[in-house]
């Protein structure tokens, strides 16, 4: 049986979860999220936990089970407490800035780019650290929020996708904590002959 799929979903007081058919809807202080989950699993809820059944143990039903329950688990989480994403913008002249709801991106382009977050996100926090923080560059870090775990990392991989860090400076946008794989330059390439 799956680990993780045979763990219990604990739901938080404020939360309602509506199971109707293969539908379940999760409302909380945050939002609301629904989805439609295969018809072979069952969700029960008993003392306050969900549960998540499968009928059989094919290997179809053993792969639905776990991911079913994650799936489940994030939109319970989700719309109770929330997720964030913290990125990073790295190298000469990039930088970030909040206008209002939308997030202004420099990243050595001819124009400045514009980014609304769609319904449900928002862009956090702004902070900018100093050369000496940073590794000896200007660095922007911001931070994403919002209650729809897949449309946040959506967000911010569209982001990141407009300019993401190359291999020899490692500049451009990346996530907080990502390890980008450098390569050394030309000069570095050379011996004496």
């Amino acid at each position: 049986m799956s680990r993780i799929g045979r763990s219990p979903i604990p739901v938080p007081a404020g939360v309602e979860v509506e199971v109707v058919g293969s539908r379940v809807r999760v409302k909380g202080p945050r939002g609301e999220l629904s989805r439609e989950i295969h018809p072979a699993i069952t969700i029960e809820r008993e003392n306050g936990h969900l549960h998540v059944r499968r009928p059989s143990d094919s290997r179809e039903h053993r792969s639905l089970h776990g991911l079913t329950r994650t799936l489940v688990a994030n939109m319970v989480t989700g719309v109770h407490t929330g997720f964030t994403r913290s990125m990073e913008i790295y190298g000469v002249g990039y930088r970030g800035q909040k206008q209002g709801e939308r997030l202004v991106l420099a990243l050595g382009f001819s124009h400045p780019i514009e980014i609304h977050p769609p319904p449900g996100l928002e862009v956090a926090e702004i902070q900018t650290f100093s050369p000496t923080q940073a590794n000896g560059w200007l660095s922007t870090r911001f931070t994403l929020r919002g209650y729809d775990k897949e449309r946040l990392g959506q967000f911010a991989a569209d982001i990141r996708a407009l300019r993401e860090p190359e291999p020899y400076k490692g500049k451009g946008v990346r996530y907080v904590g990502e390890t980008v794989r450098r390569k050394a330059g030309k000069a570095a390439g050379k011996g004496s002959k």
